[in-house]
């Protein structure tokens, strides 16, 4: 039972998670290169190129997490017919031990 609370609250909370601190990163590094391009026009293309580089990796992070979510909720999450027979069952347990 205790695996499957932390694998839902993995699910629902990692992929948001993730896109909130990937969405802060592209930002930060577009506002620097922008910054950078803006004080030395000269250098813009080299600053974009690895502007452009760094964005697929930051965006390709949010992609696997994205992929783990769907691999988690497709296989390991269980029905709702399942999850209720587990909660009696814990509730019948816990009655028994007391």
């Amino acid at each position: 039972m205790t695996y499957l609370a932390v694998l839902a609250f993995g699910v629902t909370l990692g992929l948001p998670i993730a896109v909130i601190f990937a969405s802060r990163a592209q930002g930060s590094a577009t506002s620097t290169a922008l910054e950078g391009i803006a004080r030395q026009p000269d250098a813009a293309p080299r600053i974009q190129t690895a502007m452009i580089i760094g964005l697929a990796l930051i965006e390709s992070l949010v992609i696997y997490a994205l992929l783990m979510f769907f691999i988690l909720q497709l296989n390991n999450l269980p029905d709702k017919t399942m999850l209720l027979d587990l909660i009696r069952a814990s509730a019948e347990q816990m009655g028994a031990n007391q």
